[in-house]
């Protein structure tokens, strides 16, 4: 697989709304693995990382390898944050490219203090847009375990449209689990 290269400056960040989207900085460790912490009882089903003791140094690992993603250009990683660009939300961001068929795949979580206020959705919003236009893909695929509403009614917010309920989609917990498939595509 070929990586996507985008040029780019190290703070890389994309406008969404009331929210930004930005690379991290070591600066945020603390409010990450905070945000990890209060939220680790609704995500830990989703996203198995997240569990009550996450450390700030866990979150400087994380950190390191989404600079490494971004390096490679294998994954594009960024911090949501309300528009002052401080205070942390969540995270999103591109992977899994296909550069044969031209998709990659889309991702997001939320604090649960911040879950309800847009932020999934205008994330998403924005990384479709990152992905239709500076990466020239032609399709984002957002994969979501049978079950976790919350994450289906934010992609469904953003404009993703509904492809189908793929058998042994993910693995979660070692175990193959049900997905929905949904799809962006860029306007014509």
């Amino acid at each position: 697989m070929n990586p996507v290269q985008v040029e780019t400056e190290p703070r890389a960040q994309l406008d969404a709304g009331d929210f930004l989207l930005r690379r991290f900085v070591e600066s945020d460790a603390p409010a990450f693995a905070a945000a990890a912490r209060e939220s680790a009882a609704s995500l830990v089903r989703w996203m198995p990382w997240a569990d009550a003791d996450f450390s700030e140094s866990q979150a400087l690992d994380w950190f390191a390898i989404c600079n490494d993603g971004w390096a490679s250009g294998t994954s594009y990683q960024f911090g949501i944050f309300l528009a002052d660009a401080v205070s942390f939300i969540g995270g999103a961001g591109l992977n899994q490219f296909n550069q044969v068929n031209g998709f990659c795949n889309l991702g997001y979580w939320v604090r649960d203090s911040a879950r309800r206020q847009g932020a999934a959705s205008a994330a998403t919003k924005a990384l479709a847009k990152f992905a239709f236009e500076t990466l020239q893909l032609s399709r984002v695929e957002i994969v979501i375990a049978e079950g976790n509403e919350a994450s289906l009614g934010a992609a469904r917010k953003a404009g993703a449209s509904y492809e189908c309920l793929a058998r042994n989609r993910l693995r979660l917990h070692g175990q193959a689990v049900a997905a929905h498939m949904l799809v962006l595509l860029p306007e014509r």
